[in-house]
């Protein structure tokens, strides 16, 4: 099947085809195409777009440069938020490859997009990528005033399944002066991280 036809593979309805064929794409590649898959990224198309992020995941690391800089750059906050969903890809597809440090470098610039499509699936992506970026969720909590970016880094510390999250989502927790909304969602996630270590650890 053609590279073209592929593509069109990826607007398909079956999300079995879809997964085919970004396996394919990926595969297949050459120094087109992931271009190509950069360039859906400001599609309309939900689908279509959600498929070439995808499809740059299953590519792998070699595509953080490129969407590394379009996360910092692009003006057009569809194509940023969509770069921060190709990193957790990134992160899901390849769990034993550790994600490369200007990957790690943009999401934390992304963390002060003033837009929450953007700052929001950093914070996510950064919770998949999880222990070895505990310590830049946790300067950012006590460093931003964004309180929709401080929600979820509390959830994200609560999937992590980091044992060093205790500590801070309990402080915060019992702090008297914190943000009553903060406060709530930092013993909610405290109570998932205590479900997810015991899981973790049988």
């Amino acid at each position: 099947m053609s590279i073209d036809a592929l593509f069109e593979k990826l607007k398909h309805p079956n999300p079995n085809l879809r997964s085919q064929a970004m396996q394919e794409i990926a595969k297949a590649r050459d120094e087109n195409t992931v271009p190509r898959l950069m360039s859906i990224l400001n599609q309309e198309d939900v689908t279509y777009r959600r498929a070439a992020v995808k499809t740059l995941g299953v590519i792998g690391a070699e595509v953080v440069p490129p969407v590394v800089a379009s996360l910092l750059n692009s003006d057009n906050s569809t194509v940023r938020s969509s770069c921060a969903k190709v990193l957790a890809q990134i992160v899901v597809n390849h769990p034993d490859v550790p994600m490369p440090e200007e990957g790690i470098q943009g999401l934390k610039q992304a963390l002060n997009d003033p837009n929450p499509v953007v700052n929001i699936p950093a914070v996510m992506t950064l919770g998949e990528i999880g222990s070895p970026v505990f310590n830049l969720l946790v300067e950012t909590l006590n460093t931003t005033e964004n309180i929709a970016v401080q929600v979820a880094i509390l959830n994200a510390l609560g999937s992590m399944g980091d044992s060093r999250a205790v500590e801070i989502l309990t402080n915060l927790g019992n702090d008297k002066s914190a943000d009553p909304y903060l406060q709530e969602s930092a013993t909610s996630a405290l109570s998932r991280l205590e479900m997810v270590m015991k899981y973790n650890s049988r």
